[in-house]
């Protein structure tokens, strides 16, 4: 899992991309899912977009630093 999170090869970084564009669409329609108040179709993008801006650092803070 360390390796997912600290490479810097191609497909570790794609692979960081989906699971953050996955998370970030999950969040924005959360509303859809548990039928919590309903959120502004305008504002999901932008949602998703601060959700996967936010989880970058996260993940990069999992993933230590490989000294």
């Amino acid at each position: 899992m360390n390796v997912f999170f600290t490479s810097n090869e191609p497909r570790y970084r794609l692979a960081r991309t989906i699971v953050q564009g996955i998370i970030g669409v999950l969040v924005a329609n959360i509303d859809l899912l548990i039928g919590l108040t309903p959120i502004e179709p305008a504002l999901r993008p932008v949602i998703a977009g601060l959700v996967m801006a936010v989880l970058s650092p996260i993940m990069a803070m999992m993933g230590g630093d490989p000294e």
